[in-house]
């Protein structure tokens, strides 16, 4: 009896799943022309931890530099999270949650049966939201969001940063 108490208990903790950490996504693009030099950014949150990263492109578009900043959030993270990813770009939160699945039936093309704008981008997205458990949220751009305009500034930096260094 004493044993089998203790090889139900020792079942129980390799049958519970591993709890995945939750962390906050916050992107953002920027492009100084459309196109033009363009900046990207992200800060993720877990728990008390912030985390900010951010690049940038000589010649892109706002879109792509959205794109990116989700993509390279993601990519920051090395083991399988359950993330909240918030964007300001309606086209990122919709191309993901409603648009692509469509797309990837229709073989990349779009409803009008032109090639879909940005596709590796959004290969790689679909890519990298994959290793995830994700939620998507929109909030207004510029608007209260601390972390929203954080991201818009390092985007804005970044493109600003690009453009004087070409």
């Amino acid at each position: 009896m004493f044993w089998s108490v203790i090889h139900a208990s020792a079942l129980r903790r390799v049958i519970q799943p591993k709890s995945v950490k939750k962390v906050q996504l916050i992107t953002d693009g920027a492009c100084l022309g459309n196109p033009g030099p363009g900046g990207w950014a992200a800060i993720l949150r877990h728990g008390p931890s912030k985390k900010e990263v951010y690049g940038c492109e000589s010649h892109t578009t706002n879109n792509r530099m959205e794109l990116k900043a989700a993509i390279e959030g993601l990519r920051t993270l090395k083991e399988k999270c359950d993330v909240e990813v918030i964007t300001d770009s309606e086209y990122v939160k919709n191309g993901i949650t409603q648009w692509i699945t469509a797309w990837k039936k229709r073989n990349w093309m779009t409803s009008a049966k032109k090639a879909v704008v940005n596709r590796d981008l959004w290969e790689e997205l679909d890519d990298q939201a994959a290793r995830h458990q994700m939620k998507w949220s929109w909030t207004k751009g510029h608007a209260s969001h601390e972390d929203n305009n954080r991201a818009d500034e390092l985007a804005s930096l970044a493109a600003r940063e690009q453009r004087s260094s070409d």
